[in-house]
């Protein structure tokens, strides 16, 4: 997850001192805290301590600053499929690494998995995150039927109740987690791996 680049001298009017990457962590800071319709182009330049001229410097319009923010929890998640895939194994053994892999961009990238998670559907922008993020939804749930299937998980639980459920449990951890908590990474992700692998898993 990009860094927040720290100007060294105060930007000056029309030429920030920030790259692309730290404007964008910003403006997801602001969309979080005021939602996305809310924010306008005028309340991130008084964030960045720029004038809105500035912002353009580096992206056409806000509808860009969100499609390169949701970018950043898509892409990785759209990702861990096709690893899952590939790294082979049982289909139990490449749901638990889908799962896994699933927590750790949530912890990684926490700010833009927010973000994701709260919209609403109301531009194109939103509406294309959302099919893919029901894209992702949709290939747990066609490895939970494999799974079941083969016998790997218990009979008794409906595949796509239970993916909705996993991904409930999962997705909270944005509202909650804060890093240099209680709970590291490593615990918060065995925790979770223990409470729904082991429970799934069919018993002989």
């Amino acid at each position: 997850m990009p860094t927040v680049a720290t100007p060294s001298t105060s930007p000056r009017r029309g030429r920030p001192g920030y790259d692309q990457e730290s404007v964008l962590q910003i403006a997801v800071t602001v969309f979080n805290r005021h939602g996305y319709d809310a924010t306008s182009m005028g309340m991130l330049a008084e964030e960045l301590g720029v004038s809105k001229s500035a912002i353009y410097h580096h992206v056409p319009s806000k509808g860009d600053l969100l499609r390169l923010a949701l970018d950043e929890a898509l892409v990785p998640l759209e990702a861990i499929g096709d690893a899952a895939q590939a790294q082979g194994g049982s289909t139990i053994e490449r749901l638990e690494y889908t799962l896994r892999s699933t927590i750790r961009v949530l912890l990684d990238r926490q700010p833009y998995v927010t973000l994701l998670l709260r919209l609403r559907g109301n531009t194109e922008v939103e509406r294309n995150a959302l099919d893919r993020r029901r894209a992702v939804d949709r290939r747990v749930t066609d490895l939970m039927v494999a799974a079941q299937a083969e016998g790997r998980i218990r009979a008794d639980v409906e595949p796509r109740t239970t993916t909705r459920l996993m991904f409930g449990m999962i997705n909270s951890l944005v509202e909650w987690y804060r890093p240099g908590g209680p709970a590291t990474p490593e615990q918060v992700e065995e925790n979770a791996i223990a409470m729904i692998v082991d429970g799934l898993r069919a018993r002989d």
